[in-house]
């Protein structure tokens, strides 16, 4: 289950964030300690965490009984959840049972980057050339969920980096392809957007700390606004 963020929501709160999103990956009921140790915290602070989901009815506490001593409780996901204020949705599972099948069938990284290429042209085929090829590239990865951010451009070579990755739970699965294809989606973007440009390397990170690096050589880096920079790129550190 995908878990939206809104201001002022009980989820907005990194931990009890991950401790939902966990509990809706696990498919069945856990007990505090179960979710604590798979969190690597304290079971005292994810109780206060379950307390707080409890009371905006996101998740239920259930009474399990034991075959000796005393009952323990266990919690899941409630049928009403609201996760942000909106019905849930599964787009990240979507993800990853489109990679397992993709995998099934033995697809190679190369078919995936070819694959990529051709969604790239089209994504750039749909924002057209608007403010420039430049801030055509660096807002169709920002509508992508990436928070590219612009390294200042050295001579004829410019550098993003990229502050999320919105195809981590894919990516855990098969971290080749996914990433081959956005390898491929980049490219085929900056093929469109600018022929006169090429992507010089595309370098991956890991999908949770993000900070995956593409560079790219060409009159793109001419293109950059004056007053790009680290921290005025949509972008600095949050």
């Amino acid at each position: 289950m995908d878990v939206p963020v809104k201001p002022g929501d009980p989820l907005s709160q990194p931990t009890r964030a991950r401790v939902f999103a966990l509990l809706g990956e696990l498919h069945q009921p856990a007990t505090t300690e179960e979710l604590a140790a798979q969190l690597q915290l304290h079971p005292n602070g994810v109780r206060i965490h379950l307390e707080r989901l409890l009371e905006a009815g996101l998740i239920e506490r259930r009474r399990e009984r034991l075959p000796r001593g005393r009952p323990r409780d266990t919690w899941a996901i409630s049928a009403d959840a609201q996760p942000g204020g909106d019905p849930p949705t599964a787009y990240a599972e979507l993800a990853r049972w489109l990679v397992r099948a993709i995998a099934a069938r033995g697809t190679e990284a190369a078919e995936m980057e070819a694959s990529g290429r051709v969604i790239g042209r089209g994504l750039a085929g749909e924002h057209g050339r608007r403010h420039g090829s430049e801030q055509a590239l660096f807002d169709t990865l920002t509508a992508l969920g990436f928070q590219p951010q612009r390294e200042p451009a050295a001579g004829r070579q410019l550098t993003y980096t990229l502050r999320n990755c919105p195809y981590r739970e894919a990516v855990r699965e098969r971290q080749p392809l996914i990433c081959a294809l956005h390898r491929g989606l980049t490219g085929g973007l900056l093929a469109e957007l600018d022929p006169e440009s090429r992507l010089e390397s595309f370098e991956p990170k890991d999908p949770e700390l993000a900070g995956c690096v593409i560079r790219m050589r060409g009159e793109i880096a001419r293109m950059v606004p004056r007053q790009s920079g680290p921290a005025s790129q949509g972008g600095g550190a949050r």
